[in-house]
């Protein structure tokens, strides 16, 4: 009886003693927006590694680019007992009465590589210098075409981001700061017409979207004009412009740039159809959210590197801005595969 009193002694011990490191652990809610664009899975996967290997529980969703979807997953998280909320966002501006939510409950919000817009209740951003983004890929099609050189012209058309997406008018901007001193003095010539950012734009990011738009770009060249470059801000607003010109294009391959460096795009990179994409490694970026979160719970100061850039509306958001850098034909090799993003299999 003694020794039946004592094991039940011990096991209630052990259930107290792991109930209390269950109570000591921080959970971490993570709202990603889509598992159709193949960045995102990766994101949330590396996020949830990291988190999870620093003792953390994770509570990681996806919300099938459906803004209701989102608002009602990051309203569950608040009210399951996340300890902090980090938010890649749909739509900006979307998750207003989450965010509410938050702030009644003292919960931190950090905004993960598309910032929150419209409401005071956002403590930190995450995410690549956007600018620089844009930047690289105007500079790639500046020093690919030599506009400093070369008589010229040129024939430019261009596929922005998603209007509801923050980053994309910094993308599109950095780009063309670039580009514009060649478009004005006529050495870029933009045949479609179309240069504004409402003009450029793909809403939700859509593969099919710029496929259509490129489609009746393309008729612009029935001439026999080349297309001398096509700036793309992404990779699957890219890959739309890569299948339209597959099918209705007969002129001189293009100059074709991206962003995140997907295996379908990186494929049409090694094949030649894609020439450039920005790569932006989503294991630096979600490393230091781990340690900005930690840091964040642990009332330490967070590490951040910008104060002054992002502005959503209402408040400057203290930003952590990582470095991007563009991969092509000659280094994906050395930043894709040696450095274990990807292996070998993936882009055969």
């Amino acid at each position: 009886m003694k020794k039946l009193v004592a094991l039940l002694l011990c096991a209630a011990m052990l259930i107290a003693c792991i109930s209390a490191v269950a109570e000591d652990q921080k959970k971490v809610g993570i709202s990603m927006p889509t598992k159709d664009l193949q960045r995102w899975n990766q994101d949330g996967a590396n996020m949830q590694k990291m988190f999870e290997e620093a003792g953390f529980v994770v509570d990681l969703q996806y919300a099938a680019n459906d803004e209701q979807i989102q608002l009602n997953q990051v309203t569950s998280m608040i009210n399951n007992g996340c300890d902090v909320i980090i938010i890649s966002a749909i739509t900006s501006t979307s998750l207003g009465s989450a965010l509410d939510l938050a702030k009644e409950k003292n919960i931190p919000v950090i905004a993960y590589d598309r910032l929150l817009m419209a409401h005071d209740w956002v403590s930190y951003y995450a995410t690549f210098n956007n600018y620089a983004v844009g930047t690289i890929q105007g500079e790639y099609i500046r020093d690919q075409l030599d506009l400093d050189n070369a008589e010229g012209p040129f024939f430019l058309e261009i596929t922005a981001g998603d209007p509801g997406d923050n980053n994309a008018g910094y993308f599109y901007q950095g780009a063309i700061d670039v580009l514009a001193p060649y478009i004005e003095a006529g050495k870029l010539v933009v045949k479609s017409g179309q240069v504004e950012f409402s003009e450029v734009a793909t809403p939700a990011w859509k593969t099919e979207t710029a496929m259509n738009r490129a489609n009746s770009i393309i008729a612009f060249y029935d001439d026999g004009s080349d297309i001398a470059a096509w700036l793309c801000s992404n990779d699957s607003t890219a890959l739309g412009v890569i299948n339209a010109l597959e099918d209705n294009y007969d002129g001189e391959w293009p100059i074709i740039t991206g962003q995140d460096c997907d295996i379908a795009n990186t494929k049409k990179m090694i094949e030649g159809e894609q020439s450039m994409s920005v790569f932006k490694d989503t294991r630096t970026l979600a490393k230091q959210v781990v340690k900005m979160v930690t840091q964040l719970l642990n009332g330490e100061e967070v590490e951040v590197n910008d104060t002054e850039t992002y502005n959503n509306g209402v408040v400057t958001v203290p930003s952590f801005l990582c470095v991007p850098v563009f991969a092509d034909v000659n280094n994906y090799e050395e930043l894709l595969i040696e450095s274990g993003y990807y292996t070998p299999d993936q882009l055969q």
